[in-house]
């Protein structure tokens, strides 16, 4: 059976839901501590249209959860190394 997250029919192959089951995972008011940002960014992001920022599970209509994965992922593709100038 593939599992429905937020109402979306959800695919994963074995080994990735084996991870998401096996890795941690931060409430929206953890996370925003980790990343120095307020609780409303991430609210801000999930709502937008399309929704922006994050991958995250709607646990329930008040409780949204984001696994360590899915943020050390998002973080990677968001860092910046400068370039040294030959």
């Amino acid at each position: 059976m593939t599992p429905s997250v937020g109402g979306r029919s959800a695919s994963l192959d074995d080994e990735s839901r084996s991870s998401l089951l096996a890795s941690d995972w931060y409430s929206a008011s953890d996370l925003a501590a980790c990343l120095h940002v307020d609780a409303s960014t991430l609210r801000r992001w999930r709502t937008a249209r399309p929704p922006q920022g994050l991958p995250f599970v709607s646990v329930s209509e008040r409780v949204v959860m984001y696994s360590a994965l899915d943020v050390e992922e998002w973080l990677r593709s968001r860092r910046t190394v400068p370039r040294r100038e030959a």
